[in-house]
């Protein structure tokens, strides 16, 4: 008799996306990101960090500063991004995204351009921001579907 309590596809796709995430330096936020093709099998994962050959330690993680310069937003790759150029095949077209944080609207046009096809997010904090919103309308633009990961309550304790 098989064993019946072994976690979904969604709850594994997403926990390797939460566990990506812990790989992150950013201080206040730390995203995942895990891209399966149609054979369920992953194709690329990512988190939001500096780009390769930047150190981490002289580049600035902060929210706020005396200019943008000053902050981690001109600096940082996201999550899907991250993932995206990741990838290990060619065409990510008809793939699935699954990632910790809703995209903003740069990820977006990204996903839309590499062909992902479905968007499965854990939370959607931004939700009430002008690039979230940007992201929505794109999506539903161009045919990608956004489908909100439900948590099963299940716990999974690593030691490392």
């Amino acid at each position: 008799m098989k064993r019946e309590n072994y976690i979904s596809w969604d709850e594994y796709f997403m926990g390797i996306a939460i566990f990506s995430a812990q790989r992150s330096k950013d201080n206040s936020t730390q995203v995942g990101a895990c891209i399966v093709n149609n054979e369920r099998k992953i194709v690329a994962v990512g988190y939001n960090g500096m780009p390769t050959g930047c150190c981490d330690d002289d580049m600035p993680w902060e929210r706020e500063g005396d200019s943008a310069l000053d902050t981690k937003y001109p600096f940082v790759c996201h999550a899907e991004l991250n993932a995206i150029l990741n990838s290990n095949i060619g065409n990510l077209s008809g793939c699935t995204i699954y990632v910790t944080l809703f995209p903003c609207n740069e990820c977006a046009k990204a996903i839309i351009q590499s062909g992902i096809k479905r968007v499965v997010y854990y939370e959607n904090k931004y939700a009430d921001t002008d690039g979230v919103r940007a992201s929505c309308m794109l999506f539903e633009r161009c045919g990608v579907v956004t489908d909100k990961y439900v948590p099963s309550g299940k716990k999974i304790e690593l030691s490392l």
